[in-house]
């Protein structure tokens, strides 16, 4: 695992064995990894080369900590690419996983003047708001709160939010999204969210906030989201001009 004949710091050398060994699925998500000490006896290193490779991978998502209990390989992240509209259903079925949600809160409220400018509706507007808990075989991935303008989107009920709110907009109703704009920004999770999605208080979550707008630029939909920062990242292609 390690070459001290080697021009490359030895942490680096320990940090890539360990992530190879996780690529490869010889560690596999959720194993238990060797505690410092023994990496230190073992390769004939200081604790503190350990430490440093050990915190190179956590901060680079691929292990995690427990305290009083050691270092877990992590679940692997799901890519979300930034360069199209898709649906949290539509995400993970294009992966593989089995999506699903728990709805939380589901009613129609007259539009605060914050989602009224969002929407481009008046104040006191119905709308719906949904908050769900969106699930990937069954494992928390994100808080989600829709705001709909209930004069837009005719219909909705509990079954739908259940199901996909993109697919019955498109199928039922004809209306199709094709562009959005949103924002995302680190943050850590209050105790509510953490409860909610599994995590540690104080854990980091992903917030976004997206208006999507139908072909004719009418706003569809307001969305505020917390995702798991353990389990999601979001990639983005970029090109010099």
């Amino acid at each position: 695992m390690i070459d001290k004949q080697l021009h490359i710091p030895l942490y680096y050398q320990l940090a890539q064995s360990i992530q190879k060994q996780i690529d490869s699925g010889d560690l596999k998500p959720g194993e238990s990894l060797p505690t410092e000490r023994e990496y230190s006896e073992k390769l004939n290193i200081s604790r503190m080369t350990v430490r440093q490779a050990l915190n190179q991978l956590v901060n680079n998502g691929y292990l995690y900590r427990v305290q009083g209990k050691g270092t877990f390989v992590a679940e692997c992240k799901i890519e979300k690419p930034l360069t199209g509209i898709t649906s949290f259903t539509e995400d993970m079925m294009a992966r593989g996983l089995e999506p699903s949600s728990k709805l939380l809160h589901f009613e129609l409220i007259p539009a605060t003047q914050h989602i009224a400018n969002h929407l481009q509706i008046k104040e006191n507007s119905p709308v719906y708001e949904v908050k769900r808990i969106r699930l990937a075989d069954d494992v928390p991935m994100a808080i989600e709160i829709n705001y709909i303008s209930a004069n837009l989107v005719k219909g909705l009920t509990e079954k739908i939010v259940n199901q996909s709110i993109y697919a019955y907009m498109e199928d039922q109703l004809n209306l199709r999204i094709e562009q959005a704009t949103q924002t995302i920004e680190s943050s850590l999770a209050e105790p509510n969210e953490a409860q909610l999605l599994q995590i540690s208080d104080g854990a980091p979550v992903m917030r976004i906030q997206r208006t999507a707008f139908l072909h004719d630029g009418t706003p569809a939909e307001y969305v505020l989201s917390a995702y798991r920062a353990d389990r999601y990242k979001f990639t983005v292609h970029i090109h010099r001009k």
